[in-house]
């Protein structure tokens, strides 16, 4: 949806145009003083952008804007070179007898210059000169170059004779491709003529294969690097999957195979039919404007369509839906749908020209004696070596029930497709109707399909690329490139479940097994280990109706969906129980205390049984991983583990953790430390809750014993007031990717804000927290702390300024919060000039207070655009109202902090326990209101 292109000017006829606007700038260089002359440069480029950028909103082309920018800077050359050659003139008169001239490479070359993009220029020069030319040629390559950089432009530029241009060819692919789109703009056109004969003479005698093979490496690595996926939430134009890159490679590997000059001669060659030739220009020209829209808002050479920008550039080419999300869904589509036909029709090419330049003889002569080749299979299939092929091109219409059916043989064999089975099967997609859906053997087929362990993703990918799955199944259509407005979320709904399939097979072929081992060993004690394929299939199928709800809406569509797979009905129950609970582990441990046994128990409830427990366990993992691949990390599956295990005891099985830890633990314990007293291990044991002991390792409570003897030691030797200072140990955990920073002193009012303050005063992040408290009121406080970037703390000075402001909070009761303002207000300075690349999380921020029954806890929920000092001011009004906290779940990942406070009231508190709750959350929400504000601002 976007707007009517306005009908531009022929190309020539816009050259005129410039030419006529520049002709104020053909001065007399002896009379024009250098300040008048920039001034009038500046004032013809800033006339013939405002042009290019008028044209642009107006609905024109992306290519057609790109031309124009092209001209405007080709005219502008033109000047440019004439005023350098008349400098000369005036002063060295006539010029050498050889003469250069400007080419245009790259994108410039192709006469695709986006509004902010580089200028790639080459000064060519003939190989035989006179001694002194080199004089010559500086000074003319000094007046263009200083002129276009003192005309604010970014050029990138090189002085080469033909033969130079052709060794530096030779040795960098990236010059050979840009070299390959040189195009004449100045000077002396024979000369470019000349060079332009000599390079395609020199690039077609290259080898071809060597060359198409290297350009195939770099893009599977161009593609790795860039996600791999054209499902990205945050997409670049250029380099991504999809991109211009990816269509450009096209253009650069016929050139050489076949002296190509644009896709229609891939047509005409048989390697590309007219329509899918029109949808790939369409494609391009559809990322090209919005790249070019997205160079004008952003003023400088951005190829990256962040979240933030989304909205405006969609609106800017035409989508003119008022709610944001809609508009951007709508947008986005588009985009994928394009990129989408990009880098298939890329990735085909691709094959297909390396496949000719290895045979060095057509297509068709090719296609011609692979028949010769090939062996009857089954089923209308025809198997040469690994490859499918079709008997003849009816075998679709023939049964259309094999379009589900090849993706099985395909499966069994570790077979591909051949291209013309390929395009057979796209072609074929409208004849699975009704019948096909419904019919048992497709649904057997797909089935079995689906119980490949580790080898289910390629060829269910496949059947979504193909367009076979959402024909097959209506309801993943609705999935189709859908944009997901979520936090984590980093591709579109269909790309993200196929990624959690992915991790599947990755979790049965035990990829990383140091990670997936356990999840394997959990999936295989289940009756049916590969349930899990069809459950992760369905799990998000509720999103087509929207976010909010969609693990409930998607177990309603699954009971019609399983029905039609003919699935049997106990496993339908059970899926469909899975679907509903998908999200439930993960918000329990990402909530709530994992150590606290009433947490086990209320999540024990919401789990029917120990197979669906493991189930839930596998899937957690599959769906976070399958989300974005930085999601998960040791932390995370530290706590993921610990309350699957937990449960998991709690129906009777064992983990390899029994009852019998604590006094094992305790023995351990007394043989560890020989120089602690019994009495002080006894007492410990004695003053604490005994699921400590389960869920603390040995070395952790000998550390923590340790530093309770230091403390009361010193208790022992200092005055009262050193009685107050906390003995703190810090410990950097490389597997967490953090730092754990143990705090032992005496239990106060207040104490977790003002350690959280601490923190935010030496720069540090605290991603989680816990505190117990012994009976005699010795607390030990456990933070996971990293720095602002992420990662273990090595900064010394952090650890000193966190100590130092921690004991001032304590003894002399000093206010931090001004040290904590001043650090925001340095680091919004700093952060100013890249402040448009910070992503505004789509969540919006609330606060929630209320009583878990199951618990029997008081708990408070905070969802907030992370700032610095954020912790400190919750806590501290958490404890200006009357409670304390007793346990703390800190969650920050890109720029938003999703917290959980367990509180109880207060020893001190006089006033009623419900009066002060609704202060506290009414308190709570002005100080996620007030940063939410400051954010706008910023």
């Amino acid at each position: 949806m976007c707007r009517v292109a306005t009908a531009l000017p022929h190309p020539e006829k816009f050259y005129q145009s410039m030419r006529r606007q520049a002709e104020r700038l053909e001065l007399d260089v002896l009379e024009a003083d250098p300040k008048t002359r920039l001034k009038r440069y500046r004032e013809y480029l800033e006339r013939g952008h405002h042009l290019t950028e008028r044209y642009h909103h107006q609905g024109a082309s992306g290519l057609k804007v790109c031309n124009c920018r092209s001209i405007v800077m080709d005219v502008l050359l033109e000047n440019l070179l004439r005023l350098a050659l008349r400098q000369w003139e005036s002063t060295s008169g006539k010029p050498p007898a050889a003469e250069g001239a400007l080419m245009a490479l790259g994108g410039y070359g192709r006469m695709e210059l986006c509004p902010h993009s580089d200028i790639d220029i080459m000064f060519l020069y003939p190989t035989k000169t006179r001694k002194d030319f080199g004089v010559f040629q500086k000074a003319v390559a000094d007046t263009v170059l200083y002129l276009m950089w003192d005309l604010g432009l970014k050029v990138g530029h090189s002085t080469r004779t033909p033969k130079e241009a052709m060794q530096e060819a030779e040795a960098d692919v990236q010059s050979k491709n840009s070299m390959i789109e040189g195009r004449y703009v100045a000077g002396a056109q024979e000369l470019v003529r000349k060079f332009q004969r000599e390079y395609d003479r020199y690039i077609r005698k290259d080898d071809a294969e060597t060359y198409i093979d290297a350009r195939r490496k770099d893009q599977e690595s161009r593609r790795a690097k860039f996600g791999d996926t054209v499902f990205l939430q945050e997409p670049d134009l250029k380099n991504g999957v999809g991109g211009l890159r990816d269509y450009h490679n096209i253009l650069w590997m016929a050139r050489l195979k076949f002296d190509s000059r644009d896709l229609e001669d891939l047509v005409t060659k048989g390697l590309l039919r007219k329509n899918e030739q029109e949808a790939l220009v369409k494609a391009y020209d559809f990322i090209l404007r919005t790249r070019n829209e997205l160079h004008y808002q952003s003023k400088r050479p951005t190829d990256t369509l962040s979240l933030e920008r989304q909205p405006k550039v969609a609106w800017a080419i035409g989508y003119r839906q008022h709610e944001i999300f809609r508009r951007v869904e709508l947008f986005m589509r588009d985009y994928y749908r394009h990129a989408k036909h990009i880098h298939r029709m890329a990735e085909y090419l691709e094959e297909r020209l390396a496949l000719e330049a290895r045979e060095s003889v057509s297509f068709r002569e090719v296609v011609n004696s692979r028949r010769q080749l090939r062996k009857p299979y089954a089923d209308g299939l025809i198997l040469r070596g690994r490859t499918l092929e079709a008997e003849n091109s009816f075998i679709f219409r023939e049964d259309p029930v094999r379009l589900i059916r090849i993706f099985r043989h395909a499966q069994q064999l570790g077979a591909d497709f051949d291209f013309e089975l390929t395009r057979l099967i796209e072609d074929s997609v409208g004849l699975i109707d009704r019948k096909v859906r419904e019919s048992p053997d497709a649904a057997k087929s797909f089935r079995t399909l689906l119980q490949e362990r580790g080898n289910v993703y390629p060829y269910l990918y496949r059947m979504h690329t193909h367009g076979v799955l959402q024909k097959y199944m209506p309801e993943w259509a609705e999935l189709y490139c859908l944009v997901q407005h979520e936090f984590y979320h980093r591709y579109t709904a269909d790309e993200h479940t196929l990624n959690t399939i992915k991790e599947l097979d990755d979790i049965f072929a035990l990829e990383n097994p140091g990670l997936t081992a356990k999840y394997r060993e959990a999936l295989e004690a289940t009756h049916t280990p590969s349930l899990l394929y069809l459950v992760l299939l369905l799990h998000d199928i509720g999103k087509s109706r929207g976010i909010s709800d969609h693990a409930a809406n998607g177990a309603e569509m699954a009971v019609e969906i399983l029905a039609r797979l003919q699935v049997v009905p106990d496993m339908r129950e059970k899926i469909r129980a899975l679907i509903t609970q998908h999200l439930e582990m993960a918000r329990f441990w990402q909530r709530y205390d994992v150590d606290d046994p009433r947490s086990i128990a209320a999540f024990k409830e919401l789990v029917e049984d120990s197979q669906q427990l493991r189930y839930l366990y596998a899937m957690t993992y599959c769906d976070a991983r399958g989300t974005t691949p930085e999601l998960w990390n040791s932390y995370k599956d530290a706590l993921h583990t610990q309350l699957y295990q937990a449960s998991l005891r709690a129906f009777g099985h064992s983990t390899g953790v029994g009852s019998s830890a604590t006094m094992t633990t305790k023995e351990t314990i007394i043989e560890q430390l020989p120089d602690l007293s019994e009495e002080e291990i006894e007492a410990h044991y004695n003053l604490l809750p005994e699921r400590y002991f389960v869920s603390t390792v040995a070395e952790e409570i000998g550390l923590h014993l340790r530093m309770v003897h230091k403390l009361l030691h010193n208790i022992a030797e200092a005055d009262s007031l050193g009685s107050l200072v906390p003995v703190i140990e810090w410990q950097d955990d490389v597997n967490l990717g953090m730092s754990v920073v143990q705090v032992v002193t005496w239990d106060r009012a207040g104490l977790f804000y003002k350690l959280a303050g601490a923190f935010s005063v030496a720069g540090l992040s605290i991603i989680s927290s816990k505190a117990l408290t012994r009976a005699d009121h010795i607390t030990i406080d456990t933070f996971y702390v990293c720095e602002p970037d992420g990662g273990i703390v090595r900064d010394p000075d952090a650890k000193r300024i966190f100590q130092k402001n921690l004991e001032e909070a304590l003894l002399s009761n000093v206010d931090l919060m001004p040290r904590i303002e001043k650090l925001a207000k340095e680091h919004q300075r700093n952060s100013y000039l890249r402040r448009n690349e910070r992503l505004r999380a789509p969540l919006p921020p609330r606060v929630d207070v209320y009583h878990e029954l199951n618990l029997r806890r008081t708990i408070i929920e905070v969802q907030a655009t992370d700032v610095i000092g954020l912790l400190y001011r919750l806590s501290k009004a958490i404890y200006d109202h009357g409670f304390d906290i007793t346990f703390a779940r800190i969650s920050t990942e890109r720029n938003v902090a999703v917290d959980t406070f367990y509180i109880e009231p207060a020893s001190y508190q006089r006033t009623s326990n419900s009066e002060n709750l609704l202060a506290l959350r009414t308190r709570l929400n002005e100080i996620v209101e007030s940063i939410s504000g400051m954010e706008d601002v910023l």
